[in-house]
């Protein structure tokens, strides 16, 4: 092949710094029938890398339900995952990490993380309408940890702020597996017409293929690769690898993209995220069975000197590749013209199925697309797996050790103010959670709800995971998650319709993080197929490990559920004083990964609480029932620290009007299994005091425990003969926390 440039020598060692193996680059050659060239080794890096291919993940993500009646785009199939919602209308919505770069530069890392799923729901044709995060730190007293949740927090809020999208809802933990690896998981939710979703596709000869939005720079060059090792000390010097954003541009090229669409000027679109043009070139190609001939020296790039492997690798933000329809090119121009954006024709679609770079005319790399891509020549792995031994170390609880001879009151208002139950409002309230005005429900409640325009209808919309089951039995832990999420929805007043998802896990060849990570598949999964909840697509983030540890596994689950009436959206928090409080679900001495223990013993211990997927789908399906036919004022999930941390934000969270409540409880278990035990499958609701029988009825008749446990109303929170605090003093100390946690002062510190 002419190299019409000086190219490195292709030698073992700049194999190895590639993250290539041995057997990996003797596929490459007999796919190439001839060693790589430099440029062509940086593309198989990038596209053969975990982050791309899957390779170690893929095998096992396929065993996950991916079909469903009303699915438009299934796991893998596009940039989303789309849902017909009825009305001629689609919702579409994913979610993806952006760990290793906020771990390395917080704001930006988790801008453009933001930046990059908002782009996946718009090349698809749809206007994002809500972002979401879930979000994973070490302990709040470690300063460096606080230099990165102010950055990651600020970069989120800014870039979502500026984009001009709600960000409604999330979660924020804290654990100290979390210290030197953060999770930075955004999810975004958008609306489609349901048939003008546009695919990822390049295909017809002759068709021009456009480069549109921003400039290409040196930014964000392997940052595939970067994501798919683990973070070590070496990592500070990977800041290049961390891409910068632009929110100002990025709502620019929202609206020219949709105009286009809308005029039906493309065949198909792709966002330029990891791997940048190359991922977009092969994969578009892979999908339409055709080829690509790009003219590398055509791309506008913003920095000078630049040669066709840092061209072909930047994963500059706001970019598109867009498939032209052959005539339409001075359309499309005009669009982005009048928007102020670049859009440049770089190459066309070929039937050749390769894709072909040329520098000036002369071929700098020449790969079939097929083989670069998942599903195609990518290598597809099938891990080793060992069950860790701690599993088994950390199974039992022995209750006798746990003292019983406490302040209850002052055990309530630890917990209420601890890091992972605290309000986070010092985290949301830096986020505009109103713009558009089509929310509902915002943050604080158990699910974030919009209302669809035009519409009766609204969308629920949340993300869950309690990674600390997850450590303990990460089956157990995954099914619990997707639990959560639907009772979250359900709550809300939703049907769950579908799910996306963000692993977050250690280095996969390790066996024993290979194990949780087939245990947490297997159990999402199971749960999945329960809750009738397909898996629409998502993200896996392995290498999650600092120097110390691997983070606990975090499968997040983001779910959207549909609200058939705006009459049944329901919040957290009670109404009217003189209801009555019923609890919906059965105690137990559930203490085993509960937030109590972390909090109060400092263990992370125990056997996960149990959790009857069928009995479960029964109670949504009874409440659900029971919020559509307007029997319910209020309803929240039991979770997180257990049913009187649920009580008390079903007391205070509505801080404009916080009601006070008198519950007792006839119950054999623990006091403190009692007060903040985590027996799955639980619900508070309040009714209206003369139709508390009637819900019973309803509910026994479905087969559901329930319980009526106690009144709302007054200005205290008295649970039995053990808690009996006024909510004012709640309040303060679950308002205030977070902010006090944040209070400090001093220098960045280093990594």
């Amino acid at each position: 092949m002419a190299e019409p440039f000086p190219q490195p020598e292709v030698t073992e060692e700049l194999v190895a710094t590639h993250g290539i193996t041995p057997e990996e680059f003797a596929r490459i050659k007999e796919i190439l029938g001839r060693p790589p060239t430099f440029t062509e080794l940086g593309v198989f890096s990038v596209m053969w890398s975990e982050h791309c291919s899957y390779k170690n993940s893929i095998a096992l993500l396929k065993t996950l339900p991916r079909d469903g009646e009303n699915l438009l785009a299934g796991a893998g199939e596009e940039n989303a995952g789309a849902v017909d919602i009825g009305d001629g209308l689609a919702v579409v919505f994913k979610i993806e990490s952006h760990n290793h770069p906020s771990a390395i530069e917080p704001y930006q890392g988790a801008a453009t993380g933001v930046g990059g799923i908002l782009r996946d729901i718009f090349t698809m044709g749809a206007r994002p309408i809500a972002a979401l995060n879930s979000l994973r730190f070490g302990p709040p007293t470690n300063p460096r940890v606080r230099y990165l949740i102010d950055g990651v927090v600020r970069g989120i809020g800014d870039y979502g702020n500026s984009f001009g999208v709600p960000t409604v809802a999330g979660e924020v933990y804290f654990d100290e597996a979390y210290t030197g690896n953060p999770l930075v998981n955004a999810m975004a939710v958008g609306l489609v017409k349901s048939d003008r979703i546009v695919s990822a596709v390049a295909k017809g000869a002759g068709n021009p293929m456009m480069i549109v939005g921003s400039r290409t720079g040196r930014d964000g060059i392997h940052g595939a690769t970067f994501a798919s090792e683990e973070l070590s000390e070496a990592s500070e010097s990977k800041r290049p690898s961390v891409q910068i954003g632009d929110p100002f541009t990025e709502k620019l090229l929202l609206e020219a993209t949709l105009e286009i669409i809308d005029k039906d000027l493309v065949v198909g679109i792709q966002d330029m995220g990891a791997a940048g043009i190359t991922c977009c070139s092969s994969e578009m190609t892979a999908k339409g069975e055709s080829g690509i001939e790009l003219h590398i020296n055509l791309v506008p790039v913003r920095e000078s000197g630049m040669i066709p492997y840092e061209i072909l690798l930047s994963e500059s933000q706001e970019r598109m590749m867009v498939c032209v329809k052959k005539g339409k090119e001075d359309d499309v121009r005009a669009v982005f013209e009048k928007w102020g954006l670049d859009s440049t024709i770089v190459g066309y679609v070929t039937d050749e199925k390769m894709m072909t770079v040329k520098l000036n005319g002369e071929v700098v790399s020449q790969v079939p697309s097929h083989d670069l891509v998942l599903g195609g020549g990518a290598p597809v792995y099938h891990r080793e797996t060992k069950r860790p031994a701690y599993m088994d170390e950390l199974a039992t609880l022995d209750f006798e050790t746990l003292d019983l001879n406490r302040d209850w009151n002052d055990t309530l208002l630890k917990m209420i103010g601890s890091p992972n139950l605290c309000h986070k409002g010092w985290v949301f309230e830096q986020y505009d959670y109103m713009v558009r005005t089509n929310t509902a429900v915002g943050p604080g409640s158990d699910a974030a709800v919009l209302r669809i325009r035009k519409t009766d209808r609204a969308l629920a919309m949340t993300t869950d995971c309690n990674a600390r089951y997850c450590y303990l039995d990460p089956r157990l832990g995954a099914r619990s998650a997707v639990a959560e999420a639907a009772r979250n929805i359900v709550c809300s007043g939703g049907k769950p319709m579908a799910v996306t998802n963000c692993l977050n896990f250690g280095n996969p060849y390790k066996p024993e993080v290979y194990y949780c990570f087939s245990e947490a598949v297997a159990g999402m999964g199971e749960a999945c197929r329960v809750f009738n909840t397909p898996v629409t697509g998502g993200n896996v983030s392995f290498y999650n490990e600092d120097p110390q540890r691997a983070v606990f596994p975090t499968p997040t689950i983001g779910m959207v559920g549909l609200i058939e009436h705006t009459d049944h959206i329901t919040s957290q928090w009670f109404q009217q004083a003189g209801d009555k409080i019923i609890l919906l679900g059965t105690t137990g001495d559930d203490l085993g990964g509960a937030e109590y223990l972390h909090v109060m013993h400092r263990l992370t211990r125990g056997p996960v609480p149990a959790l009857d997927l069928n009995a479960e789908k029964n109670l949504q399906d009874a409440l659900l029932t029971a919020i559509q036919g307007g029997m319910i004022r209020s309803a929240h999930d039991v979770a997180d620290g257990g049913l009187a941390i649920a009580l008390t934000e079903c007391c205070i969270s509505n801080r404009d009007a916080m009601l006070g409540a008198s519950v007792t409880i006839d119950s054999p278990v623990r006091p403190d299994s009692l007060l903040f035990g985590e027996s799955q499958s639980r619900v508070l609701i309040s009714v209206a005091a003369e139709r508390a029988n009637a819900v019973m009825t309803h509910f026994n008749a479905g087969g559901v425990p329930a319980a009526v446990i106690g009144t709302v109303g007054g200005d205290r929170l008295i649970v039995n003969q053990l808690v009996n605090v006024e909510i004012d003093k709640l309040a303060e100390r679950y308002y205030n926390a977070m902010p006090e946690f944040m209070e400090w002062v001093g220098e960045v510190p280093q990594v």
